[in-house]
């Protein structure tokens, strides 16, 4: 199934090797679903994770309620379907927001599909503007010693190019 990644440069031009450019999925997030508040934590988004825990903790508090649990569970499964469905969003917008540039959209298989997408159309800064040396093809050197053999009758390996 092919995903969306989101790709993020470190700001100010300060990573020249691309060395802490970030792929963000956009999609579904199982943990974020789960463990809302707890996912937004680790993610350092701290004021949508207190939000959420409050939120929860409400839910289940109306939850205990004979006469509110319908409104109880509803507050808490909202919560978890919100971060699951906009947690990758909101990392992106929290790294836009402190600076990072957003790059490129690449939709891939996998991250490291994503990667080998992105970074196959990256111009990158070596930091030497000598040419790299290449070995020299000597066809004397390699040249078959036996003439022309071929192989029942199809191809003829003389050692050439």
């Amino acid at each position: 199934m092919t995903s969306s990644y989101l790709v993020l440069t470190a700001p100010a031009g300060k990573d020249t090797n691309h060395e802490k450019t970030r792929f963000i999925r956009d999609g579904f997030t199982v943990l974020g679903f789960l463990f809302p508040w707890i996912w937004l934590g680790c993610h350092r988004l701290w004021l949508y994770a207190i939000a959420a825990f409050l939120l929860q903790s409400l839910g289940g508090a109306l939850a205990d309620r004979a006469d509110l649990w319908p409104v109880g569970v509803a507050i808490t499964f909202a919560t978890s379907l919100l971060v699951a469905l906009e947690g990758q969003n909101l990392r992106a917008r929290n790294l836009v927001a402190k600076g990072w540039g957003e790059a490129d959209l690449v939709s891939a298989d996998s991250l490291e599909t994503a990667e080998e997408i992105y970074f196959s159309n990256v111009q990158t800064d070596a930091g030497d503007s000598r040419p790299v040396p290449s070995p020299q093809w000597d066809p004397a050197a390699h040249a078959s010693r036996r003439g022309n053999a071929t192989s029942l009758g199809l191809f003829g390996f003389d050692g050439g190019r």
